[in-house]
């Protein structure tokens, strides 16, 4: 699967503080979800990132409230990208367990 990359703000959970995310469009989730491979625990996705000079791996998670998935933001990375609680970010994700199309 192709990487996307999309723009979302960066926010902190409610439930817990020091977590912040960026939440994925809905039409890329949708997409994510028909395409990938099973879901991992709690239904997360093993995704490649980057944003600006950073890169890492890690998983999206399914949120219910708004349907899409989230993306966590690792304290590193706002660090080293300078990003505050909502900030806009443009974020690339490629997703590493996608079904092969045909």
């Amino acid at each position: 699967m192709e990487p996307f990359t999309f723009t979302s703000a960066l926010w902190r959970w409610a439930a817990q503080d020091a977590w912040r995310f960026v939440t994925l469009p809905e039409e890329l989730s949708e997409t994510i979800r028909l395409t990938s491979g099973p879901p991992k625990g709690f239904g997360s996705i093993r995704v490649a990132v980057t944003v600006g000079a950073t890169s890492w791996r890690t998983s999206v998670f399914p949120d219910t409230g708004s349907h899409c998935y989230v993306l966590p933001m690792k304290r590193a990375v706002r660090q080293a990208e300078d990003l505050q609680d909502g900030d806009l970010v443009t974020v690339t994700v490629q997703p590493l367990d996608a079904w092969r199309v045909t």
